[in-house]
């Protein structure tokens, strides 16, 4: 994995949707395949438990949204997405220093439903998996997500 000189992977850039629930946990950093949205961040203390663990909490917050971004770019933006299930395995553990990224696959999209899975890794090893579904709904006028 190629890093630039602040510690980032190649083609990973300030995330391009910030939130109230996520405004704690910046720099978050995300990078845009054909087939889906990649979020990313470096470990640091606001990302723990209180064992010094990453934090189930963090890694399914950025699950359902990578997962949820991937599916809302596999439509073109057209429509918002609302969270239907969100399950995840946690099968390891992240530390303090270690990059973070949730990488997802679209399984499936419709007209009112969308599947995607996800891998999430600190640095290469799997910590965790993850699948959800999401309802397709109409966009509200004051949804501004970048296209």
């Amino acid at each position: 994995m190629t890093m630039n000189s602040i510690g980032i992977p190649e083609g990973f850039e300030p995330h391009f949707r910030k939130s109230p629930f996520t405004d704690p946990w910046e720099p978050l950093y995300s990078k845009r395949t054909d087939k889906a949205v990649i979020i990313g961040l470096r470990l640091a203390k606001p990302h723990t438990n209180a064992r010094g663990n990453v934090h189930g909490g963090l890694i399914s917050a950025l699950a359902d949204n990578a997962m949820g971004y991937s599916c809302a770019q596999a439509i073109g933006w057209a429509s918002s997405l609302a969270t239907i299930t969100l399950v995840v395995d946690f099968t390891g553990i992240a530390q303090i220093g270690q990059w973070l990224t949730v990488d997802s696959e679209v399984i499936k999209t419709g007209i009112t439903i969308c599947f995607a899975h996800s891998l999430i890794k600190a640095d290469d090893s799997v910590i965790a998996r993850a699948n959800a579904t999401f309802r397709v709904v109409p966009k509200h006028e004051d949804d501004t997500h970048p296209r």
